[in-house]
């Protein structure tokens, strides 16, 4: 069965914390410290601001925490739809502001963070082309979630996950169990790499897809 085609405004939700050293990027914090991963967080978002809006006709930033408004604001360009994240867990947190865009207009709805930093324009119009003939499409990452799942309609319950499941390397499977169980088609993406750990930065810097200002900010910082 598939479900109901939303028609609204094709629109790219990004979920995305402040760049506040010592918040973000705590895994690589080891490699480049707090100071240099808080300017990463805010090249990520610059760069996955810069790709969303190029690509479609309306934006949202969902941000965490209530007080980063202010801090998030100035790193996206204007017409960008700024909303607030709600909920206890990340969980909530997507069912909230995926309701919130979805109430607003929009449909069908690219959900995607800031922590793949070789996702391209290819990627979204792939993901839009699938919704046009499936309910849900996933963007798998290499460490078991996904970099981007994308809505035809606002399928909150996708985000139903139990709290030992988020961040960990069973998310991608425990969410397409969860569309089987409501019937809803699935479409896969290809594959790419978070950018969490000194492991990915290390995968990460040969490759050619990866821009440029964000592989001058993933090279180790020398200590005196």
């Amino acid at each position: 069965m598939s479900a109901t085609v939303h028609r609204g405004t094709p629109a790219i939700l990004v979920m995305a914390k402040p760049p506040r050293p010592g918040t973000v990027k705590t895994r690589l914090h080891p490699l480049l410290g707090p100071l240099r991963c808080a300017e990463l967080q805010a090249e990520l978002i610059r760069h996955t601001m810069q790709l969303a809006t190029a690509h479609t006709p309306r934006t949202y930033l969902a941000y965490a925490p209530c007080d980063g408004g202010n801090a998030i604001g100035t790193a996206v360009p204007d017409g960008v739809r700024l909303l607030l994240q709600r909920g206890e867990d990340l969980g909530r947190r997507l069912a909230a502001a995926v309701t919130d865009a979805f109430t607003d207009g929009a449909g069908p709805l690219l959900v995607i963070g800031t922590d793949a930093p070789t996702l391209t324009a290819g990627h979204l119009s792939a993901a839009f082309t699938a919704l046009e003939l499936q309910d849900v499409a996933l963007g798998p990452a290499l460490d078991g979630g996904y970099y981007l799942i994308g809505l035809r309609a606002p399928h909150t319950s996708l985000f139903s996950l139990g709290p030992d499941v988020w961040s960990t390397d069973r998310v991608l499977a425990a969410t397409c169990a969860l569309a089987q169980s409501e019937a809803l088609s699935v479409a896969r993406l290809r594959p790419l790499r978070d950018l969490d750990t000194p492991d990915d930065a290390a995968a990460l810097l040969p490759d050619p897809a990866l821009p440029a200002p964000i592989a001058a900010l993933l090279q180790p910082v020398e200590t005196p």
